[in-house]
């Protein structure tokens, strides 16, 4: 499992960081996920075997956040 630490701007509120997370787990590969509004970061680990890091930052666009760090 490799860690990454991924800004994201857009989320304002524990809502937001829950969205964030359920999107993030659905990529397949994800061991671990945190999201922090409050720092504008997603903390991700994840098997590289498994997925790429365009998979997570495609899904957390997808809840309409940008992703800043790639």
């Amino acid at each position: 499992m490799e860690r990454r630490v991924i800004q994201v701007s857009g989320m304002s509120c524990e809502h937001c960081n829950e969205a964030v997370k359920r999107a993030v787990r659905r990529v397949p590969g994800i061991g671990f996920v945190d999201a922090d509004y409050r720092e504008n970061r997603v903390v991700i680990e994840y098997d590289p075997q498994a997925t790429d890091l365009e998979a997570v930052y495609r899904a957390i666009e997808e809840e309409g956040y940008q992703v800043i760090t790639r």
